[in-house]
């Protein structure tokens, strides 16, 4: 094998890859287009005051994932905080989550006063560890916020179980696990808590840009996401405000696009899910790393590798090679962000993690979960991915991890 590009031998690959910055990797067509002209052309923007396109974008959500209920919003953080806002915590309540995770995850409860609690992951797939979930468990807790991370289903079916046996809410982020299975035959992610948050920001497996969804089988759930999405004003009865809520909402140039976009996301998935089982089978049992094992079942969203150490020596391998790679994904866990580190929240308050409304002062360091510190500092690396890679894209990917693997 040839001297490794990073060490001054010719790289696998020269040209760029697909990517969602780009035509190239989106799979936006002339029923956009159509769409977006037909929104314009009858000049109400904003949803709230009449046309199809909100209605159509919900329903076809629902549909797919065989609930009854979905509700747009304007972004996939405005999605988290609905569901979030739709159980009404009380004050200084807990809310037990994952440290790797967009920060979007923890705005949503810490905008509610609630107090976000990290539980550590899985080591070789950084979603929640049902074990550690279990034990950050108190009086205080009142959901649980699951992220399926990277595509991956985390443990969903074993946290619901805990949820119910605990008698507090299950909340999934599904933003970058469209369709994602945790076992053959399942239903899909999104559709085991009380709700399920979805995003279409510009990185997402479809997107309008921006957006939101929510789903859930609850329909009084449904109801109070909706209000809160809308200043909590009934529009059918009258301008009035049943309680604190805020703007959300989604619009129809939103609507319009994302409408179309979600009609295409089953081929999207399923052709990442092609390419992804093309690279398993050339590079899926290298020493000293981890790939997802069933590309059936994961959605894709990046392509995630778990070596035995030195990630940011390995993510400068294999892009000096041409295959673009982030060493640990995230800068640090959540916690260590200054708004939670330093309490940076409400002014100098710090609330709601002082005592009271929390039941004690809550101080985030670091060693608080350290398999997702070692995740993020030593053994995660993660390579983006596209429905638009073409089979030699995908064989350059595997001859780059082979070549890096060997060490030239």
């Amino acid at each position: 094998m040839s001297r490794l590009a990073v060490d001054g031998g010719a790289p696998v690959r020269t040209r760029p890859f697909p990517t969602v910055l780009d035509p190239a990797g989106r799979t936006f067509g002339a029923e956009e287009r159509a769409a977006v002209l037909e929104v314009l052309d009858g000049a109400v923007l904003n949803s709230s005051a009449g046309g199809p396109w909100l209605g159509d974008l919900e329903a076809t959500m629902a549909g797919l994932h065989g609930v009854p209920h979905a509700v747009a919003s304007s972004s996939g953080t405005a999605a988290l905080h609905l569901a979030v806002a739709g159980i009404d915590p009380e004050p200084g309540d807990e809310i037990v989550t994952t440290p790797l995770t967009d920060f979007g995850t923890i705005a949503a409860i810490l905008a509610q006063n609630a107090v976000p609690v990290f539980a550590d992951v899985d080591p070789l797939t950084g979603n929640l560890d049902p074990a550690s979930v279990e034990a950050c468990l108190s009086p205080r807790t009142r959901a649980i916020l699951v992220v399926h991370l990277f595509g991956a289903a985390a443990p969903v079916v074993e946290l619901r179980a805990l949820a119910d046996r605990a008698g507090v809410a299950l909340i999934e982020d599904c933003a970058q696990a469209y369709l994602a299975r945790p076992a053959p035959g399942a239903p899909p992610v999104g559709t085991y808590g009380a709700a399920g948050c979805f995003s279409l920001q510009q990185y997402k497996h479809v997107t309008a840009g921006d957006g939101g969804l929510c789903l859930t089988g609850d329909a009084a759930l449904a109801e109070r996401m909706r209000l809160f999405a809308d200043k909590a004003w009934p529009r059918d009865q009258g301008r009035f405000h049943q309680f604190l809520a805020l703007n959300y909402r989604m619009t129809n140039l939103t609507a319009a696009v994302a409408a179309v976009q979600l009609r295409r996301l089953p081929d999207v998935v399923r052709r990442r899910r092609r390419l992804a089982a093309r690279l398993l089978a050339a590079a899926g049992d290298l020493p000293g790393v981890h790939l997802p094992e069933r590309a059936d079942l994961h959605a894709w969203w990046v392509l995630p590798l778990v070596v035995d150490g030195g990630n940011r020596r390995w993510a400068e391998a294999l892009t000096a090679e041409g295959v673009p790679a982030h060493a640990g994904w995230l800068q640090s866990p959540v916690y260590l962000y200054p708004a939670l580190a330093e309490r940076r929240t409400y002014g100098t308050s710090g609330f709601p993690l002082t005592s009271p409304p929390a039941r004690r002062d809550w101080t985030y360091r670091r060693g608080l979960c350290p398999v997702a510190e070692r995740l993020i500092d030593d053994t995660l690396v993660v390579l983006p991915w596209n429905e638009n890679y073409t089979d030699a894209d995908v064989d350059d990917i595997a001859t780059a991890l082979v070549k890096v693997t060997a060490g030239g």
